[in-house]
């Protein structure tokens, strides 16, 4: 039976599409109804976009739930969650919107599912506004393994903007419980690498053009490592459209993995693209935290829902995050001082 009625604000703190994805996935989780109102009210497009609403379709669909205002510019939606089930579940933006938050919405759910799932995601791959899906593969998929679950992430196609095409599939066993994780140690970096990538008619040159400027302003702070940037031609038949991008790995010595990548635009040349890539790789090495700023919101709903006290440590909290525990803290019942 469903519990009461939980109200949320969708046009408080960040106000976007995140506070749909943690309270909608909460709200399936926890066999809560829950009406969201005001949905990015404060943005220049208000309401639901293509992206949020092939989300909460997706999430709708894995629990068999009900879903009432559910079409783009909405501004109001009310969710009826059922039992979440395992099995194959797709979800398509249509548009470039991101597979990686496809999946931040979906993936918490099916954790808890009655067998294993699938979940085909399209959209892009590498698309701004978003983490890309090498980050999830090299940063966000290790360090939540942490909390005891295991997922594989297949990159059928990737997909960049305007046209997304990308298609990625997470195949996921379920867990009973997520065990606490303590991400309170950075160590000292031992590892830093990555990719520069071009897809479709940008010539490789940009790649290494990327990889070679990123090198360059990293050797300026980290003296003593070897830097290494591989620049990668993305194969013709795994790739849809024209996008070219970088992101760059730091590792420590007790496991804590820090990123900063970058996403080329028309006009803005390759050396650029690998510059902003290493400074903000740099930055979230400065703060001293054991998670970088992309790292920290994402982490918030399994904290909320592991068996026990989890702690991380981060640089600046950022409004992601402190949107992550304010939903989180409203819809679980859980504590998180910051």
């Amino acid at each position: 039976m469903a519990g009461q009625l939980v109200e949320g604000d969708g046009g408080i703190m960040e106000g976007g599409g995140q506070i749909l994805r943690v309270s909608t996935a909460l709200s399936c989780l926890l066999g809560l109804p829950l009406r969201v109102q005001k949905i990015r009210a404060g943005r220049s497009t208000p309401g639901l976009r293509p992206q949020h609403l092939s989300g909460l379709e997706m999430v709708r669909d894995l629990c068999d739930g009900q879903l009432e205002g559910a079409e783009i510019g909405s501004t109001e939606i009310t969710f009826i969650p059922e039992k979440i089930k395992g099995g194959i579940h797709t979800a398509d933006t249509k548009t470039a919107g991101s597979v990686c938050l496809l999946m931040q919405v979906s993936m918490p759910c099916v954790l808890f599912a009655a067998s294993p799932s699938e979940l085909r995601l399209k959209g892009g791959t590498n698309a701004e506004m978003a983490p890309q899906v090498d980050y999830t593969v090299m940063v966000f998929k290790p360090i939540v393994e942490k909390f005891g679950f295991e997922f594989n992430c297949d990159i059928k196609m990737r997909g960049y903007y305007p046209k997304g095409g990308g298609e990625v599939i997470i195949r996921i066993s379920p867990v009973k419980q997520l065990n606490p994780i303590n991400l309170t140690d950075r160590g000292s970096v031992t590892k830093v690498y990555g990719r520069a990538f071009v897809a479709g008619v940008l010539p490789f040159k940009v790649a290494k053009e990327m990889a070679a400027a990123a090198v360059r302003c990293i050797r300026k702070e980290i003296r003593d490592l070897y830097v290494n940037i591989q620049p990668v031609q993305e194969p013709k038949d795994q790739a849809f459209g024209n996008g070219n991008g970088i992101i760059i790995i730091a590792e420590t010595s007790t496991g804590c993995l820090f990123a900063g990548s970058s996403l080329g635009k028309r006009g803005v040349n390759a050396d650029k693209v690998g510059i902003e890539a290493a400074e903000m790789l740099l930055a979230n090495l400065r703060h001293g935290g054991t998670v970088d700023e992309y790292l920290q919101d994402q982490l918030i709903i399994f904290m909320a829902l592991a068996n026990g006290v989890s702690r991380i440590k981060t640089g600046p909290v950022t409004l992601h995050t402190q949107t992550a525990i304010h939903f989180a803290e409203q819809l679980a019942k859980v504590n998180i001082p910051s």
